[in-house]
C-alpha cells in the first residue's frame, strides 16, 4: 500500500457522498481549512509541515497524504519533512516510529509525482 495517492482516491468517493448529504459541515470545514493554511506570519509550507506532523501524531492516513501533498506542492524539502517528523517521534514515541515512515513516504510519492509533472 501506498500512504499517498492510493490513500486519497480510497477515500475520494465515500468522501463525495458524505460531503453531499452535510454540505454545510464540509464548506465551514474547508473554510476553516483556508484560513489556517493561508501564508501570513508563516509560509504555507511551514504550515504543511505542522499539519503533515499532527497528522503523524494523530495516525490519520488521510490527513497524512492530503498534507504530504500540499507539503511537496509547497516546497518542501525532504530533510524539511524529516526534521518535522522528528519533532513529531520525539513527542509521540512509538507511534510517531510507524505513522512517520508513512508520512515520508507519501511525501516522497507526491515529491516524484510533482518533479515528473515539470
Amino acid at each position: 500500500m501506498t500512504h499517498g495517492r492510493e490513500v486519497l482516491d480510497e477515500l475520494r468517493e465515500p468522501a463525495i457522498q458524505l460531503r453531499k448529504l452535510i454540505p454545510d459541515v464540509y464548506q465551514g470545514f474547508s473554510a476553516l481549512g483556508k484560513a489556517a493554511m493561508t501564508a501570513g506570519a508563516l509560509d504555507t509550507k511551514t504550515k504543511e509541515l505542522i499539519a503533515l506532523a499532527l497528522g503523524v501524531s494523530q495516525k490519520c492516513d488521510g490527513c497524512i497524504a492530503t498534507h504530504a501533498r500540499a507539503a511537496a506542492r509547497a516546497g518542501a524539502t525532504e530533510q524539511e519533512v524529516a526534521e518535522a517528523i522528528g519533532v513529531t517521534i520525539l513527542l509521540d514515541g512509538g507511534p510517531g516510529t510507524v505513522y512517520g515512515p508513512r508520512a515520508f513516504a507519501a511525501f516522497k510519492e507526491f515529491q516524484e509525482y510533482f518533479a515528473s509533472r515539470q
